[in-house]
């Protein structure tokens, strides 16, 4: 057995009172012989409600959290950095603040780093959104081919863990995970899926969000390829053609929905080729998509 990695857990919090509680809690509850929690660092960006005075609240009955201050949003990319640069581990976690984890998730993510030449793991975003309306159909069919495609070839995002050395985000542009994967990678680390590392989030509920969400990823991933040449595993057509036909097999009594859900995202990925095309710049500080943010509620 190797020895236990030394981990700081970064939360991304913007107007996150509904969730950040619950979020930290489920943190702070991880337990595992391949980890030692070190922190949380909570980093909230620009908040006008009450997350700040509840993460300060936190900070005093447990010391391993500390609240982090930007008075204004400047994009993800320049929280994480600022959780990078504070981190005392030798891996960092990354955790959004309106997301909770399963017990034992940490466990799994940070396993895989026992072999050194693993630099990034990821974990299985898990959608609480009812799936009997089309929306609620498309979040689950998206998170669910993610899942499936990651099997073949990881895609990481919304929980990942990486080796945090030399690792600093432009931030100027929207895609976070991706460029860290790409650095560790062009270094000749190996990145892993960790299935069992569930993570609990809620997607859009309205059209309108769930448009605004999907289009600003495929953005960000479009962004990633002209700037620096690097594919994103879910832009690979072959895998996601894979994954489909997998997906098909256990959900192919669902056609209709199945069908509105594709339109959707190949919208999404219409209009965000079109966009990267024309250079209109990525978006480092997103929109906050609200009816996401109850992820202890389902629709």
């Amino acid at each position: 057995m190797g020895r236990m990695t030394v981990l700081t857990v970064g939360v991304c919090a913007y107007n996150e009172e509904k969730n950040i509680a619950s979020c930290i809690r489920s943190v702070l509850m991880q337990q595992g012989a391949s980890f030692q929690l070190r922190e949380v660092l909570v980093v909230c960006s620009g908040c006008t409600d009450g997350t700040e005075a509840i993460v300060e609240e936190m900070s005093r009955q447990d010391r391993r959290v500390r609240l982090l201050v930007q008075k204004r949003r400047e994009g993800k990319c320049s929280a994480i950095n600022l959780i990078i640069s504070q981190a005392q581990g030798e891996v960092v976690a990354l955790v959004n603040g309106d997301n909770r984890l399963e017990d034992g998730s940490l466990e799994h993510l940070l396993e895989p780093f026992r072999d050194p030449s693993v630099g990034m793991a990821g974990g299985h975003p898990v959608p609480v959104n009812s799936p009997d309306g089309v929306i609620g159909f498309t979040v689950h069919m998206i998170w669910d081919l993610h899942h499936r495609l990651s099997l073949m070839h990881p895609k990481i995002g919304e929980l990942v863990a990486f080796r945090k050395d030399g690792i600093s985000l432009p931030t100027h542009l929207g895609s976070d995970e991706d460029n860290i994967r790409m650095q560790l990678e062009r270094k000749g680390l190996r990145s892993v899926y960790a299935p069992d590392a569930i993570v609990i989030n809620k997607g859009p509920t309205t059209m309108a969000d769930l448009m605004k969400q999907r289009t600003r990823i495929n953005i960000g991933e479009g962004y990633i390829k002209r700037l620096y040449d690097y594919d994103v595993p879910t832009q690979d057509r072959g895998l996601v053609v894979r994954a489909m036909l997998d997906f098909l097999r256990e959900h192919g009594k669902h056609p209709v929905r199945i069908m509105a859900a594709a339109v959707l995202e190949l919208s999404a990925r219409i209009y965000a080729k079109a966009y990267v095309a024309l250079d209109k710049g990525d978006q480092a500080v997103w929109c906050q998509i609200s009816t996401s943010k109850d992820v202890d509620a389902r629709d």
